[in-house]
C-alpha cells in the first residue's frame, strides 16, 4: 500500500490497534478484476478464508459473483451477507456440517471419493440443485512456502491423477485444483500444463472448473494479458465455465494495521512494544514467517534509529521484526503495517485476552474516516465457557 493514502488521516485521534481499510483501494482492485472478467467470460468469486469483512459485501457483490467458503459458518455467511453464487470446499465434511453446507451453497466441492460416495446420496435427495464438484492435486508445486503448498509430497487436498481411474463420475459436473500462493500468471500456465497433462480427458466431460485462489491479479507487475489467454484456451478447449477465487486480489494494499507505541525497553537494544501483538493480531508474521511493511520505516541500521517492535502478549516470541526510523519512537506514537486487510484480520484470536483491533474504512476522497466495529470483553468471554 501507498502509505500516501494516509496523508490527510489523524491517526493520532484514531484507536487502537486498528485495521483501517481504504474504500479506494478496494475500488482499485475491483476495477481490475471486473476487466478480467469482462475479457474472458470468467466468474470471479471472493475468498472469505482471505478477507470476510461483510460491512463492504455490498460494494464487492457489484463485480464478484459469489463467494467461496470453506466451512459452515463461512458458507453462511456468504448466503446471508454477499448473495450471488456460494461455493464450498472442505478437506471433510462431517455428516451435519455437509446438510449445514448443502442448505446454503450452489456449489459444494469434495475432497476424496470416499467423501462423495459417503454424501451423494444426500446431495441427491436434497430438496434443491446442488452443482458438486471435486479437487484434484495435479502435483505440481508452485508456493514458495511449503506450508501453503498444496501440492507438497503426501498432501491432504485433492485427489491425484491415478485415483480418478474406475470411479463412477455421474453427479461430478466440475474439477476444481489450488497450487498457486502470491504468484503471477506464469506459475498459472505451468499448472495448467500439468492439470491438462494429467485431467484433460476428464475435463472434456466437465462443466466448470475452478482455477483457486493465489492469484496476484491486481499486482502492479501481474500478466492480466496471460490470465486471459489462459482462459480463453481453457473455456475454447474444454466448453467450461472457468472460476477464480482469489480472496487477496481483492483486498491487496488496500489495508493498514495501526498501533500505538505503549513502552520502549533495552536490553542492549531499543525494543518497542506496542499494542499490536504478531501472536494475536498478525500470527501469519510468526506461522509464514515474514516481516511486514512498516509506513516510513526501513532496514535496521537503514536509518538513524532502529527498533525491534514487540507486541504485548506473554509468548516470548511475540515480536514482528526490526525496523529504522528517522527519528526517535516515543511512547504514543502510532506505528501502521501495510498490507493487512487479507489474511490478518481473519486471523486474529484473543490469546491472553488481548483485545482485538478494531475494523474501520477510510475514504481518501472525502477523508472520511468510518469505526465500523469495536470488540471487548465480551468477545473474549463469548469464546470460552
Amino acid at each position: 500500500m501507498d502509505g500516501k493514502i494516509l496523508v490527510n488521516l489523524d491517526l493520532q485521534n484514531i484507536p487502537t490497534p486498528c485495521f483501517i481499510v481504504d474504500e479506494s483501494a478496494i475500488d482499485r482492485n475491483l476495477a481490475i478484476l471486473q476487466r478480467v472478467q469482462d475479457r474472458t467470460g470468467c466468474k470471479i468469486l471472493l475468498a472469505l478464508k482471505a478477507f470476510s469483512m461483510f460491512s463492504i459485501f455490498p460494494k464487492l457483490g457489484k463485480t464478484l459473483k459469489g463467494a467461496c467458503a470453506s466451512s459452515p459458518h463461512e458458507a453462511r455467511l456468504a448466503r446471508e451477507e454477499f448473495g450471488g453464487e456460494v461455493h464450498t470446499f472442505s478437506a471433510a465434511y462431517s455428516p451435519s456440517d455437509l446438510k449445514e453446507v448443502a442448505a446454503v451453497s450452489d456449489f459444494i466441492v469434495f475432497n476424496s471419493f470416499s467423501q462423495w460416495n459417503r454424501f451423494k446420496p444426500i446431495i441427491f435427495n436434497f430438496r434443491k440443485t446442488i452443482r458438486c464438484g471435486m479437487r484434484v492435486n495435479p502435483e505440481h508445486s508452485e508456493a514458495p512456502v511449503a506450508m501453503y503448498d498444496p501440492c507438497a509430497p503426501h498432501s491432504r487436498l485433492g485427489v491425484r491423477p491415478d485415483q480418478l481411474d474406475g470411479q463412477d463420475l455421474r453427479g461430478i459436473t466440475g474439477l476444481h485444483f489450488h497450487t498457486l500462493c502470491e504468484q503471477n500468471a506464469d506459475a498459472l500456465e505451468r499448472t495448467l500444463a500439468a492439470v491438462e497433462s494429467k485431467f484433460g480427458r476428464v475435463l472434456h466431460s466437465m462443466k466448470w472448473l475452478n482455477l483457486g485462489g493465489g492469484h496476484h491479479i491486481t499486482r502492479h507487475d501481474y500478466d492480466v494479458d496471460l490470465l486471459c489467454r489462459l482462459i480463453h484456451h481453457l473455456s475454447k478447449t474444454y466448453d467450461v465455465e472457468v472460476y477464480l477465487e482469489p480472496g487477496e486480489a481483492v483486498a491487496l494494499n488496500a489495508g493498514v494495521l495501526a498501533a500505538t507505541v505503549l513502552d520502549i525497553v533495552d536490553n542492549k537494544m531499543q525494543i518497542a512494544i506496542l499494542d499490536a501483538s504478531a501472536a494475536t493480531h498478525m500470527p501469519d508474521v510468526l506461522e509464514m514467517p515474514y516481516r511486514p511493511v512498516v509506513i516510513g520505516a526501513g532496514l535496521p541500521g537503514e536509518r538513524a534509529y532502529s527498533y525491534r517492535l514487540a507486541g504485548p502478549s506473554c509468548l516470548a516470541g511475540d515480536v514482528i521484526g526490526d525496523y529504522s526510523f528517522d527519528s526517535p519512537l516515543k511512547v504514543g506514537d502510532k506505528v501502521v503495517f501495510e498490507d493487512m486487510a487479507h489474511y490478518t484480520m481473519v486471523k486474529t484470536n484473543t490469546f491472553n485476552g488481548i483485545n482485538l483491533p478494531s475494523i474501520a474504512l477510510y475514504d481518501p476522497a472525502e477523508n472520511r474516516f468510518t469505526l465500523v466495529r469495536e470488540f471487548g470483553y465480551e468477545d473474549f468471554k463469548a469464546r470460552l465457557s
